[in-house]
């Protein structure tokens, strides 16, 4: 037996030959040309903000401390918990479409909150009126650049523009611009006003504030405030020239009827002619947009991109591949996992037992005599002196992670240099898949998307190759070729697992079976079991387990016959299967597999050398070192490290005993300590790694606390005189809340009953009933917990804006109801055109914006809602004001809820699988890990000895460590 050498240098570049660049920098996602631009205004809106910010108000933040501990502590809670759940969002485009509606998601109801709050009065900031004209220029925007739109898909038709326009604008796009337009006006109008300028230069009050204030500290012209007067100074000339009216109204006599003019300045009288500034500069970014895009559409695309689009596209696909994402096993909107679990009942109920697609293949056997069958026997490569092949199993998860290893399978050799020593390893001839080809199941789409994909981008198929092709008679050998062992290219044999088996075999035959290209693999297999004969008396069994893990009958006789008729005695066989029985079968304390342990114990007798199997996604192996019984197996290997999420080693820890003998551990990867260490990150990633996770955790937490709303009595919590009683009043409040939960409610009770089921029912049944009930109930308890703490914490909040007259001062309407009373003042309009548009739009045009306002203010809805329930009971309510009543709570209890559903989620599943071993499955697809991927490759020598190499990744693109050992107990 050869001694195992493990080489870790991650300073040296190991792989030699490999010539490529690291992962990350090939697989960046990137986005297309149109519409960037958007984010760079944005970014140009957000630094112009904060420049005059620091400008206009940092005075009033030094002379003006709000020390009010209430106020600020209410702002840090929100903006944390706001944080927490956009934290998976942050500098990262997770799907365009999800990330983009959380960020605007947040936007919203996070302003919708702030603005109720005081303290940023303290720093001159109005935000009522900026949210009010933000509302107000948004509507105006949307609309006009949807007209825009329209016009402009209209000429395309007509064939008026370019036909380089055909890309229709996608409506998040033009969303998104209408947002950073208003809110670029808003920025101008806080700092600047919509006042008209005036001819003398007299210093209004804001800046004979600042020079009194630069006098009263004495300081000369290098302190920090009168460098921070100058910068005021500076921003009040880019406000009078810069953003100065463009002009009046007899300057431009076809504008002057459908133009906002600004209002009078601090010395001026009568009424304005001046054009508003505001209306000017949001003038200005609607033509720049229209340009923009104009150009983009014609000229700009076509010099940019010199090719036809699809030459572009086809262009680009071979420089980017475009990969999935590892599968998000959480997800509450997937619907690739409820058809798993679909697939998985009706595979379950309709064929184990009752339909085998293996009972099929066998009836479908030309040959009758089935151990010389062509069909499932392949001798071509016995009479090489010596052969090269691989071992991969459990791939198409992530695409990175496929590709990762598929790039390392096909390169023409590998060279690995430790110390003084160098490996040089050829590509296998032969590949060997041990099944799971596709996650979460078996679809047409995750073959092409997960499997196929990353493949081909990295060994290529033959030019004539055609994706649609169906395999009629296998092999088919390419041109040239007489017959398949003069063939010379990589090849390559599969097992299904158990996910293939979830539509029964379907896919599986479709893709495998019957094409003939597995990107530059050659694919002569016919059926889902095979055996191969290689040089020097070493044979392969591939065994399809199906979903009962273990082979039938009929696959049975064909490799008992095989073991009669045409293994010798002193051959030695490697038996593959899907599953690692000898590791699931300790963990469960369960026996299965009793036909593949016949199989090797009474026909194979000591022949079989080696058992490898993937389904656990990680790498270990056993040896045998005390034979109590005769040795069936001598070796155990579990590599399932071809492209799947990664699985822990530790909870296999203490396996020792197979076939009555004792095995030992010789190698895990990742190590036992690691993978321990690697569970942590359930407690700090659980959600930003499965951010789809909030739809379901959301909800849940919502539907536990749903009959708990409005909590009318909440304040009584303040009345205490000492934090030490407030503390203690908050707990009692929550106990009171859980035992209500548990005597009156309906909702929440059954809520509550339902997830004590779940709870149970979610733990393993490795444990014991009563430990399975004790877990579960703790688990449950600290959910249910949680959620009414938040709720607590959320109904004070909003009794306190209500008791401050923050909240619940009017009415439905009070923002809308204040921006028509300062409207006239800011926005005067001597023409009339607000009343020609009302008249023209039938009273839409103020609608759209009154309801528009009362949508966006969620709290004041909520809180009036509230005090109604509070004074005359929820019955008091129609239906319909129930309704928005619970789904304004739902808005802001979801944000609060999610990170911390997560957060106890993922302490639960590292507590269970570091303490009780159990949940390795839950605990780990979880943290969807892409690292840690590895392949065995093999190599039989002219002497008939067996080496076999397993190559490992640590980090995609980091570096690679090797371990090597002989497995073979003869030589020749």
């Amino acid at each position: 037996m050869g001694k195992e050498k493990l080489h870790k240098q991650p300073s040296v570049r190991l792989i030699e030959s490999l010539k490529m660049e690291r992962m990350r920098n090939i697989l960046t996602h990137r986005y297309p040309y149109p519409h960037e631009h958007s984010r760079h205004f944005m970014i140009a809106v957000f630094a112009c903000w904060v420049f005059f910010i620091s400008s206009d108000n940092l005075q009033n933040l030094i002379m003006k401390l709000d020390k009010n501990f209430k106020w600020w502590s209410m702002y840090a809670c929100l903006i944390g918990f706001f944080y927490f759940f956009s934290s998976p969002f942050i500098r990262k485009t997770i799907k365009p479409n999800y990330s983009n509606f959380n960020r605007w998601y947040i936007a919203w109801i996070f302003l919708a909150a702030l603005y109720h709050l005081p303290s940023f009065q303290s720093m001159g900031l109005d935000l009522k009126m900026n949210l009010s004209l933000f509302l107000t220029i948004y509507i105006s925007s949307l609309i006009f650049l949807m007209v825009f739109h329209i016009i402009f898909l209209g000429l395309w038709y007509l064939g008026l523009v370019s036909r380089m326009a055909e890309k229709k604008p996608e409506p998040l796009t033009i969303i998104q611009n209408c947002a950073v337009i208003s809110i670029a006006c808003c920025v101008f109008y806080s700092h600047c006003g919509n006042r008209t300028v005036t001819r003398d230069k007299s210093i209004d009050r804001r800046t004979a504030s600042w020079i009194a204030f630069s006098l009263w500290t004495k300081h000369d012209d290098n302190t920090l405030i009168s460098r921070l007067l100058r910068m005021h100074k500076f921003k009040e000339q880019i406000c009078s020239s810069w953003f100065a009216p463009v002009g009046s109204a007899s300057d431009y006599p076809l504008l002057s009827k459908w133009a906002i003019y600004g209002e009078l300045s601090s010395n001026g009288s009568g009424s304005s002619n001046e054009i508003s500034p505001v209306y000017s500069l949001w003038a200005t970014f609607i033509g720049l947009y229209i340009a923009n895009y104009v150009v983009e559409r014609s000229t700009g695309w076509a010099l940019t991109h010199p090719l036809t689009i699809s030459e572009y596209e086809k262009l680009k696909k071979q420089l980017k591949p475009d990969f999935e994402d590892m599968v998000p096993w959480y997800s509450g909107t997937s619907t690739d996992l409820f058809k798993t679990v679909f697939d998985l009942m009706i595979s379950v109920t309709l064929f184990v037992g009752r339909f085998d697609m293996r009972m099929m293949q066998a009836a479908m056997n030309k040959t009758p005599d089935e151990a010389n069958s062509h069909d499932l026997l392949y001798d071509h490569l016995d009479e090489k002196d010596e052969l090269w092949f691989d071992f991969i199993a459990d791939t198409g998860d992530g695409g990175n992670s496929t590709y990762a290893v598929a790039r390392l399978l096909a390169q023409p050799s590998l060279v690995i240099k430790s110390d003084d020593s160098r490996l040089t390893f050829p590509r296998g001839q032969l590949l060997l898949i041990g099944g799971d080809l596709a996650y979460p199941n078996p679809s047409s789409f995750s073959y092409e998307r997960r499997f196929f994909c990353p493949f081909e981008y990295a060994l290529q198929p033959p030019a004539w190759y055609k994706p649609e092709h169906i395999a009629l008679e296998k092999p088919e050998l390419p041109l040239g070729v007489s017959e398949l062992r003069r063939y010379r290219g990589p090849q390559c044999f599969m097992i299904p697992g158990n996910h293939d088996w979830f539509d029964g075999l379907h896919t599986f035959m479709r893709y495998i079976c019957h094409k003939s290209w597995l990107g530059g693999w050659f694919l002569p297999q016919k059926k889902s079991y095979f055996a191969l004969k290689l040089p020097n008396g070493w044979w392969i069994f591939g065994l399809d387990q199906a979903l009962h893990g273990d082979i039938d009958v009929y696959q049975f006789k064909f490799f008992a016959e095989l073991c009669r008729q045409k293994i010798g005695e002193n051959d030695s066989v490697i038996v593959i299967t899907h599953e690692p029985n000898w590791l699931l079968d300790w963990y469960w304390g369960d026996k299965t597999g009793a036909n593949v342990a016949y199989l090797i114990q009474e026909y194979l007798r000591g022949r079989c050398k080696l058992r490898m199997a993937g389904d656990l996604h990680h790498y270990m192996r056993h040896s045998c070192v005390e034979a109590k019984e005769p040795v069936h197996v001598q070796h155990l290997l579990v590599n399932g490290c071809g492209g799947a999420f990664l699985h822990p080693t530790h909870v296999f820890e203490n396996f020792r005993v197979f076939y009555g003998n004792k095995y030992e551990t010789k190698s895990t990867y990742p190590s036992y300590n690691d993978s321990s260490k690697i569970a942590l990150g359930n407690i700090l990633k659980f959600r930003r790694k499965n951010w789809q996770f909030d739809v379901i955790g959301g909800f849940v937490y919502f539907i536990l606390v749903f009959s708990m709303f409005p909590q009318c009595d909440s304040f009584r919590i303040l009345h205490e005189d000492s934090w030490a009683g407030r503390v203690n009043g908050f707990f009692v409040a929550m106990w009171n809340a859980i035992f209500e939960i548990l005597e009156r409610s309906y909702v929440s009770l059954a809520g509550v009953v339902t997830l004590l089921m779940v709870s149970f029912f979610f733990v393993p049944t490795k444990l014991s009933r009563r430990r399975r009930a004790l877990l579960g109930f703790l688990h449950a308890a600290a959910h249910i917990t949680s959620a009414v703490l938040l709720m607590l914490l959320m109904e004070l909040a909003i009794e306190i804006c209500i008791r401050n007259h923050l909240l619940a001062t009017s009415g439905y309407h009070t923002l809308y109801e204040w921006y028509r009373k300062v409207e006239s003042e800011h926005f005067p309009d001597p023409t009339g055109l607000r009343a020609r548009l009302e008249h023209w739009t039938f009273g839409l045009y103020p609608a759209c914006i009154k309801y528009l306002m009362s949508a966006f203010d969620v709290p004041e809805v909520m809180a009036v809602t509230r005090s109604t329930i509070c004074r005359k009971g929820i019955e008091s309510l129609p239906r319909g004001g129930a309704i928005i009543y619970y789904v304004c709570v739902f808005l802001y209890f979801w944000v609060l809820s999610t990170p911390v559903v997560s957060l106890v989620f993922g302490s639960y599943l590292y507590v269970c699988i570091n303490w009780f071993h159990i949940h390795f499955d839950e605990a780990f697809s979880s943290l969807r890990i892409a690292n840690y991927k590895a392949f065995t490759r093999f190599h039989i020598k002219k002497n008939g000895d067996l080496e076999v190499f397993t190559l490992a990744v640590d980090k995609i693109g980091c570096w690679i460590q090797t371990g090597i050992w002989n497995p073979s107990s003869h030589s020749r």
